[in-house]
């Protein structure tokens, strides 16, 4: 899939589920779950072992609509295995430069993490396609993201920490394009006890708030609209 086409999937669906898992199976079992919750995005984290090979698989033999990408890519390195392994994406958790600038010349979607101005200043200037605020939660929230979309309004931040079922709403109206949902989607219990109907059930609430936020902004935009 184009670059273009991965970003309009992301912007479309507008929730990036971030699979952390203890075992690859988990980490399948989780990225079936949440493509038959109807989104079919899934995020596979550095931190699951085997991750490279998780990748390869759900490329391969995974969902036909899968989008599948790279999470907690830390380095040019493991940018190169995930991008060979078939991810269509990459997402850092931090801001590392060369990474960005490797996935800009690959062609292929990076969203990379930053946290202070200066840092989102960084990562857009060397040509990251998504800003990841990450750990939003601990610095103040929807509001935060509210206030760094004041001085960069053009830049698409993606929140994650502290995305859940009762903040989702708040996090689209301050002007998140995407959410990152890790834990809160892809419950840890759910994946030990071999529930996946309770990922599928979580998928399709987020996706849910979601379009009823984005469709309440654009009606009451209209209505401001008509309104002048």
């Amino acid at each position: 899939m184009d670059k273009q086409k991965v970003r309009e999937r992301i912007l479309e669906i507008g929730i990036v589920p971030v699979i952390r898992a203890s075992s690859p199976s988990e980490a399948r079992i989780a990225a079936d779950a949440v493509c038959l919750g109807g989104i079919p995005i899934a995020e596979i984290t550095m931190t699951v072992p085997g991750a490279v090979e998780v990748i390869r698989e759900l490329a391969k033999a995974g969902p036909s609509e899968l989008l599948v990408g790279a999470g907690t890519v830390l380095n040019v390195e493991a940018a190169r295995r995930c991008l060979d392994a078939g991810a269509e994406f990459l997402v850092s958790p931090g801001l590392n430069l060369p990474t960005v600038a490797f996935a800009a010349k690959a062609g292929k979607l990076i969203m990379a993490g930053a946290l202070t101005p200066t840092e989102i200043m960084a990562a857009w200037e060397a040509g990251a396609d998504f800003i990841k605020v990450f750990p939003c939660g601990q610095m103040g929230g929807a509001k935060y993201i509210k206030a760094l979309k004041g001085p960069f309004p053009e830049i698409p931040f993606i929140p994650t920490g502290g995305v859940n079922l009762s903040t989702a709403a708040e996090f689209i109206e301050a002007g998140s394009v995407a959410l990152g949902v890790g834990g809160e989607l892809v419950h840890a219990h759910a994946l030990k006890s071999n529930k996946p109907e309770i990922i599928i059930e979580y998928a399709r609430k987020f996706l849910a708030i979601v379009k009823h936020t984005r469709d309440q902004m654009n009606s009451s935009g209209d209505a401001a609209k008509s309104s002048h």
